[in-house]
């Protein structure tokens, strides 16, 4: 048996290598590192792609979250001590996003078969400061839903997506994640299924007025050469980053259905009554980021795979209204959460994994 990495980025950036080189070579020799033409292209394509009018390259997804609501709060929409509805099962980023604009979370459970936010709990968090829902399509599971989008309509309230995680995850209709809300922030981290070579970022939204402003706010504030509107930030997507995003984006759809047919596997074949996989969604509606399973005993069933070779990764061993940084809220009881993060082990998935090594992860999960 190979030994099986839970996810090579050698041999995913291997898969486009030369494009990539001949990408990144023609920014080194061009002599423009930031803020040109290589953005320009890329933020067109991926705005294109996503289907939202306006797209602003950023220096990471944490960032493009963070610009989202400050622009809010610069706009008059938020301020500070408005609360703002987020899942409480989450990469702690997205909380980050929000408190670090002096906005208030409201963390809401996940339902346990989904491990997205529990729709039918909203309402009930829903106050007079309530100003936004931010969904996250976490593991690349799509987290929207029309009740969502409903109460959204009725409290007046925005909808913010954090699309780190569901690069090219859609809905029945067509409609990509990103595209769904009235705003959206988007990771190319490394490992995501639309990666960079480093850190980068994106916002995208139909509003001009949010784009314009996260657009200032992410070069320092300005909107015009030493004129500064805001007191920002430097958050800038570089051009070579850019350049290798846009190599990428062409493929992005071919690499989601290789993970599509690798999921397609695990799901048929993984069979161990020890071992609960997530409600399965349709295709579009899952870009599997990552396949999470749930095991009462997965610390051994982790060392178990480790034993045969296979890589996996917990996501995430402690939630964020369990961490130091939160520790007004380590009080907080939030048991599905809890159990989620105290489960949860990711199998190998992406775009370079074979279906020979998925049937092998399968045999080793069923032999636990």
């Amino acid at each position: 048996m190979n030994n099986i990495p839970f996810l090579s980025l050698k041999d995913v950036t291997a898969l486009h290598g030369a494009e990539i080189e001949a990408a990144v070579s023609r920014v080194v020799e061009g002599g423009w590192y930031l803020q040109g033409s290589e953005n320009e292209r890329f933020e067109k394509h991926y705005a294109d792609y996503i289907g939202s009018p306006y797209c602003i390259g950023c220096a990471n997804g944490l960032d493009a979250l963070i610009w989202i609501f400050r622009a809010y709060v610069e706009l008059g929409v938020m301020k500070p001590g408005d609360e703002v509805i987020v899942p409480a099962n989450t990469y702690i980023a997205t909380i980050l996003a929000i408190t670090e604009n002096g906005l208030t979370p409201v963390l809401v459970e996940p339902k346990a078969e989904t491990l997205e936010m529990d729709e039918d709990l909203i309402e009930a968090r829903i106050s007079e400061r309530t100003r936004a829902i931010c969904i996250v399509h976490l593991y690349g599971r799509l987290a929207y839903s029309e009740k969502i989008g409903a109460l959204c309509r009725k409290y007046g309230l925005k909808l913010v997506e954090d699309n780190a995680q569901a690069h090219g995850c859609r809905l029945a209709d067509g409609r990509k994640t990103g595209s769904l809300g009235d705003a959206a922030g988007h990771s190319f981290y490394p490992g995501k299924n639309l990666g960079a070579l480093g850190d980068g970022g994106a916002v995208t939204t139909n509003d001009p007025e949010l784009a314009a402003a996260v657009r200032a706010l992410a070069n320092y504030g300005s909107q015009k050469k030493y004129v500064f509107k805001y007191t920002g930030r430097n958050s800038r997507l570089d051009e070579i980053q850019a350049a290798v995003l846009d190599v990428k984006l062409k493929y992005l759809d071919a690499d989601n259905a290789h993970r599509k047919e690798i999921a397609r596997y695990y799901y048929e074949h993984i069979r161990n009554a020890s071992v609960n996989l997530p409600e399965r969604l349709s295709d579009e509606a899952n870009a599997y980021h990552l396949f999470p399973i749930l095991c009462e005993r997965r610390d051994a069933l982790q060392a178990f795979l480790k034993e045969k070779g296979i890589g996996t990764v917990i996501h995430y061993p402690i939630p964020p209204h369990k961490q130091e940084c939160y520790r007004a809220w380590n009080g907080m009881s939030l048991p599905i959460t809890e159990y989620i993060a105290e489960h949860e082990l990711s199998l190998p998935i992406g775009p370079t994994i074979t279906l020979e090594e998925a049937a092998q992860v399968v045999e080793a999960v069923n032999a636990f």
